[in-house]
C-alpha cells in the first residue's frame, strides 16, 4: 500500500524543493571579491609583456617578461618569475621593481612598500627569480639602466609608459590564476630545472608565444639563470 502525503505535508513538499534548489543558484554565481577585481583588473591592464624601443644599442635590445600575452600572471605556489634578453653588443644592467596596487588600482610610486632588483648585464638569455608570495595585485616592471639614464623611475601613472621612448616590460601579477597561468607556470618550471644549463631559444619561443622574436640574430641555445 502506498504512502501518500496528505494536508500541509502533501501542499509544501514540492514549494520546499523547489524554494531550496533557487537558493543553490546564486551562491554558485557568487564571485568572491578579491577574484571578482582581479578579473576587472585582467579586462583592464594596459601592460606589455615585450619592452624595448628604437633608439640606441642599449634601449632596444629587447626584453621579455615570460608571462600570458595579457601580460597579466598569477605566480602559483611556486613563485617562479623568468625575464628573457635577447641579443647586444653592450648589455647593460637590467632593473626590475614591484609595486603593490593600491585599493584604488594606483601604484605607490615611491618604492617604499616595493621592491627593486638590479641584474648584472649580461649576455642572451633567461633568468628566473623567485619572489615572495604575491598578496595584492602587483606591478612587475623591468627595464635596462642604460648610460646616462636615471636608475629608477618612479612613475605615479602605470600608463605614462607609452610615451617613452624606450619602453620596459610591465606585467601584473595577481593571485586567482586562470588556464593561461597554468600553462605558463608549467613552463617556468620546466626551465627551473635547467639552471645553470641552456636551452633551446627556438622551444622558449614556443612555449611562451614568443616565437615571432627568435630571428636569426639568437643563438640557438640559450642559458638559464638563477641567482639567489
Amino acid at each position: 500500500m502506498r504512502f501518500r502525503p496528505r494536508g500541509a505535508a502533501r501542499r509544501f513538499r514540492f514549494p520546499l524543493l523547489a524554494a531550496f534548489l533557487l537558493t543553490l543558484v546564486p551562491l554558485a554565481a557568487i564571485e568572491p571579491p578579491q577574484a571578482q577585481a582581479q578579473s576587472e583588473l585582467r579586462k583592464s591592464f594596459p601592460g606589455r609583456r615585450v619592452g624595448g624601443g628604437t633608439r640606441g644599442e642599449c634601449a632596444s635590445r629587447l626584453l621579455a617578461h615570460l608571462v600570458p600575452s595579457s601580460s597579466v600572471f598569477a605566480p602559483g605556489k611556486a613563485r617562479y618569475l623568468g625575464v628573457l634578453e635577447g641579443p647586444s653588443a653592450a648589455p647593460s644592467p637590467l632593473e626590475i621593481t614591484f609595486r603593490p596596487l593600491s585599493d584604488r588600482g594606483t601604484v605607490d610610486g615611491s618604492m617604499s612598500s616595493g621592491q627593486r632588483r638590479v641584474l648584472p648585464a649580461s649576455s642572451p638569455g633567461i633568468t628566473l627569480l623567485t619572489l615572495p608570495p604575491v598578496k595584492v595585485p602587483t606591478m612587475w616592471e623591468s627595464s635596462y639602466i642604460c648610460p646616462g639614464a636615471a636608475a629608477t623611475s618612479t612613475p605615479a601613472d602605470p600608463l605614462n609608459f607609452v610615451a617613452a621612448d624606450s619602453p620596459p616590460a610591465l606585467s601584473l601579477l595577481v593571485t586567482e590564476a586562470s588556464k593561461e597561468d597554468a600553462a605558463v607556470q608549467a613552463s617556468l618550471a620546466k626551465l627551473r630545472q635547467s639552471c645553470g644549463s641552456s636551452v633551446s631559444s627556438v622551444e622558449v619561443g614556443a612555449s611562451f608565444g614568443l616565437s615571432d622574436l627568435i630571428t636569426a640574430q639568437w643563438p640557438e641555445r640559450l642559458p638559464v639563470r638563477c641567482p639567489a
